[in-house]
């Protein structure tokens, strides 16, 4: 039996599916009993993600956790203090469900991370590996990274196994957020000032990531492990828009205005975090991951990006 957490997520949602086509025993756990899973697949109400859940019913003849659910970055975040809030999901939250996992006998429990443990840009030329040490700089990355480092203990003290995954931003069938904004943008026909830029960034699609999941799940290597993933093809941002726009039939208007005009004009709103994420680097490497587990992403980016834009033209 697979336990799936965060299964009304974007990841967990997709996970659900998968597994339940592919015929294995499957239990998604959901905050209320509000949410139907898919077909064939067990639910259980869990409600919030804290320190005092009680996870027995759930973890009954459960032989892995695939533990997805998390307080997700926010990018305007009100919270008085942020760390706080996301220490109480996604540390305390994931520990007292890994440790209650341990006890039930679980195998394996395979956490998803975030790329964001590593920080919010790469030098170019550069990439984020998984054997370096990690330097979270925003709240949600320094939740993930203590949870990470609180599992690692639990799989010393207890012999379960932990397997973490670190994506990047992921796209895919039902994505939300900037990148639907983007989608938005592009078959809209709006012109970007972004020409000029020459960056490049890592993306995963879901269905890469999904099936690297899959293969962590029983691979005897995976265990105590910690894996970077991605599509194998990084991006400059202009070339995004106008793949993503190729798989619209659509034309994407690109402007080549200096980056050193952007940066003024971000500055004066008090977008230049926003510029970053747009302009700058963020590279993972995803060699560790396909020497040790054999792997490779099934899906090359166009394709992805395909499936993207069937599901939001629906």
């Amino acid at each position: 039996m697979i336990l799936v957490t965060g299964a009304s997520g974007f990841v967990g949602r997709a996970l659900l599916c998968h597994l339940a086509a592919q015929g294995n025993a499957v239990r998604a756990a959901y905050r209320n009993d509000a949410v139907s899973p898919p077909a064939g697949v067990q639910s259980v109400s869990v409600g919030d993600l804290g320190s005092k859940q009680d996870w027995g019913a759930a973890l009954q003849a459960v032989n892995v956790v695939v533990h997805a659910a998390a307080r997700v970055h926010i990018m305007k975040d009100v919270a008085i203090d942020p760390l706080l809030v996301y220490r109480k999901v996604n540390v305390d939250g994931t520990l007292n469900l890994a440790t209650q996992a341990a006890a039930a006998g679980v195998r394996r429990f395979i956490f998803l991370s975030s790329v964001k443990v590593h920080g919010e840009s790469t030098a170019e030329g550069g990439a984020f590996r998984a054997d370096k040490e990690p330097i979270p700089v925003d709240s949600y990355g320094i939740s993930k990274l203590e949870a990470e480092r609180g599992l690692q203990v639990i799989a010393a003290q207890t012999g379960m196994e932990v397997v973490i995954i670190r994506p990047p931003l992921v796209y895919g069938p039902g994505v939300r957020g900037n990148f639907a904004a983007l989608m938005h943008a592009v078959v809209r026909g709006i012109p970007f000032p972004l020409g000029a830029i020459n960056n490049r960034r890592s993306l995963v699609a879901l269905d890469n990531l999904v099936d690297l999941i899959v293969t962590c799940l029983d691979h005897p290597k995976a265990g105590n492990q910690t894996f970077l993933v991605c599509d194998g093809e990084d991006l400059s941002t202009p070339d995004l828009m106008l793949r993503m726009a190729g798989a619209m039939n659509k034309t994407a208007y690109l402007i080549p205005l200096p980056i050193s005009l952007m940066s003024v004009i971000a500055r004066i709103f008090g977008k230049s975090a926003a510029l970053q994420r747009l302009c700058g680097n963020l590279q993972v490497d995803i060699t560790e991951t396909v020497d040790v587990l054999g792997w490779k992403p099934p899906i090359d980016v166009d394709e992805g990006l395909r499936r993207a834009v069937v599901q939001w033209r629906k």
